[in-house]
């Protein structure tokens, strides 16, 4: 793993083709771990989460290459490997297990992070998300505060939302746009023998809140097929 942090760190101060095109053989072998990584990742959480089971690697990772073309940003390559274990695929809409790994202070967010949720659900979604909290919110963060995580609150809304309602207490879960926990981890987390096994305990503290917004996000789909 020091190979695959070093050269993301390399990455980051030297995002550009020329560079990249020179370090290839490092970039392959940077890729060739992080693939084997998340198959091993896959099966781990598969033991408490059956729903991943069988998933491959192509559905849980992403390209190292950018679109740039409606991005201020226009360096060509991602300085960081993701990885989003999640059933039916990284494209499914259910919420899963996202893995972050960049050195601290790179281009996105302080550096390295777990999380457990969905990014941006649809409208229709999101209502079944909030009628969720409506029914259940007492559960929603009891299972938040067991998980260890931290509830991702950078782009709730200010107020709360017209037509639903909730305890004061809990007005903050109805304000929620996304449903994330995230736990911000330092690249020494990484060069642990058994940093695999570690992260997946850790995300097995957030099945239970995920699986209760899985069962509002399947609610919504099943109502959407009418």
């Amino acid at each position: 793993m020091q190979e695959l942090l070093s050269f993301l760190s390399d990455l980051h101060d030297n995002n550009n083709r020329e560079w990249f095109e020179a370090n290839k053989p490092r970039y392959r072998q940077a890729l060739a771990t992080h693939q084997a990584n998340v198959a091993r990742l896959i099966e781990l959480i598969a033991r408490f989460d059956p729903a991943v089971e069988g998933l491959s690697v192509a559905e849980s990772t992403y390209r190292i290459y950018r679109d740039t073309r409606f991005s201020k940003d226009k360096t060509p390559y991602k300085d960081f490997f993701s990885a989003f274990i999640v059933r039916g695929g990284k494209r499914s809409g259910y919420g899963g297990y996202y893995l972050h790994i960049s050195p601290k202070g790179h281009t996105w967010g302080d550096g390295s992070f777990l999380a457990a949720g969905n990014v941006a659900p649809e409208g229709y979604v999101l209502s079944s998300l909030r009628e969720e909290v409506e029914d259940n919110a007492a559960l929603m963060a009891q299972n938040i505060e067991r998980s260890g995580f931290v509830l991702d609150t950078t782009n709730a809304l200010k107020r709360t939302p017209r037509g639903y309602t909730a305890a004061a207490e809990y007005e903050y879960l109805l304000r929620q746009r996304e449903f994330i926990l995230s736990k911000s981890l330092t690249s020494e987390w990484f060069l642990q023998p058994d940093w695999l096994e570690r992260t997946a305990a850790l995300f097995e503290r957030c099945k239970p809140f995920l699986d209760q917004t899985n069962r509002a996000i399947e609610y919504a789909y099943e109502q959407a097929k009418g």
